[in-house]
C-alpha cells in the first residue's frame, strides 16, 4: 500500500468540509494512516468461506407472539382519558398544519 501523504489527508479534510491545523493535519495524517493499513489487512483476509451475516452473534426473535386477546372496550378507555372526541383521543396540536 502505498503512504499516505500529507496532501492525501488535506484532501479528505477538504472533502469532509474540515479546518485543521498544521499540527491537527499532521496528527490526523498519522491516524489515517494507520487506519488505512488496519483496513488493507482486513481486506487481505481469505473470507471466501464466511458467509455474510448483519450481526456478529445470533439473533433470534425475543417478541411474544401476536395472539389476539380480549381488551378493554373503547368507551371504557376514552372514559378515563382526559379528552376524548369522536371515538378517538383528543390531544393538544403541536404542528401549524391545519
Amino acid at each position: 500500500m502505498a503512504r499516505l501523504t500529507r496532501a492525501d489527508a488535506e484532501h479528505v479534510a477538504t472533502l469532509a468540509r474540515l479546518a485543521l491545523s498544521d499540527d491537527e493535519l499532521e496528527h490526523f495524517t498519522a491516524q489515517l494512516e494507520v487506519i488505512l493499513e488496519h483496513a488493507a489487512q482486513i481486506a487481505a483476509l481469505d473470507t471466501h468461506d464466511v458467509p455474510p451475516t448483519a450481526h456478529p452473534l445470533p439473533v433470534v426473535n425475543v417478541l411474544r407472539a401476536d395472539d389476539v386477546r380480549p381488551s378493554l372496550p373503547p368507551d371504557e378507555v376514552l372514559a378515563m382519558a382526559p379528552a376524548a372526541e369522536d371515538g378517538r383521543f383528543r390531544v393538544p396540536r403541536i404542528l401549524d398544519a391545519p
